[in-house]
């Protein structure tokens, strides 16, 4: 025997359906592909002989031990930080900071006030860069009916940039942009106008062509200096 729908079973229905939970979505927070950087914190007190900017000896020899280990990194954020102003604790600031630039480290200076007198704090900020867990594919690549980007896009991106980023400091607190040297650019704009480029000599090891140079025997890209 058929039966048929009462007609106000068909909008029931549908009311009912409206009503089921939402299938969740993929979301980016899932997998972010992007860098995590953290910080951590330390400092070293130095001495001065006192009423001079030479540091006492023992001291000098510490803060080169900790260059010479790795305790102070070129990469690390150093600031060098005396108590009180004036001539003397300029040049105690420029002892230290002289000091750590026998090892290619380069420290700022920072006034502090709780510092002991005859005494400098070289101040270490390390950071570290931990790269996103890559190849990403936590996204479903199935049944994506949101025209959402893949979940690997731009994860080797980042991974490069964490890898190659030289002062990890950067991606917190970027420095700022020094002035730009424009002799060497207008120099190079003047010789091109004045045709007067220079093209690099035969003996530097160049994939570049000069003058006059022809196709390399079985007909490769020209080399400098011909055959």
């Amino acid at each position: 025997m058929n039966q048929r729908l009462h007609p106000l079973a068909i909008p029931l229905m549908l009311m009912l359906a409206a009503c089921r939970a939402a299938v969740a979505e993929y979301s980016e927070a899932e997998a972010p592909n992007q860098l995590a950087v953290s910080s951590a914190a330390s400092a070293v007190d130095v001495r001065f002989l006192r009423h001079s900017d030479r540091l006492v000896p023992g001291d000098a020899a510490r803060l080169a031990q900790l260059a010479m280990n790795g305790d102070i990194k070129r990469s690390d954020q150093v600031t060098v930080s005396l108590s009180g102003a004036g001539p003397l604790a300029e040049r105690r600031a420029a002892a230290v900071a002289r000091e750590l630039l026998h090892y290619g480290i380069a420290a700022s200076v920072r006034p502090l006030a709780d510092i002991a007198p005859d005494t400098a704090r070289v101040g270490i900020g390390r950071y570290l860069v931990t790269l996103p867990p890559c190849p990403n594919w936590s996204k479903p690549p199935a049944n994506d009916f949101t025209n959402a980007v893949s979940s690997n896009l731009g994860c080797a991106t980042a991974s490069n940039l964490g890898l190659m980023v030289a002062y990890p400091v950067d991606l917190v607190s970027p420095r700022a942009l020094g002035p730009a040297d424009g002799q060497p650019a207008a120099a190079a704009v003047n010789r091109y106008l004045n045709d007067k480029v220079q093209l690099p000599s035969q003996n530097q090891a160049l994939p570049l062509a000069t003058s006059g140079a022809g196709p390399a025997a079985g007909g490769g890209a020209p080399t400098a200096g011909g055959s």
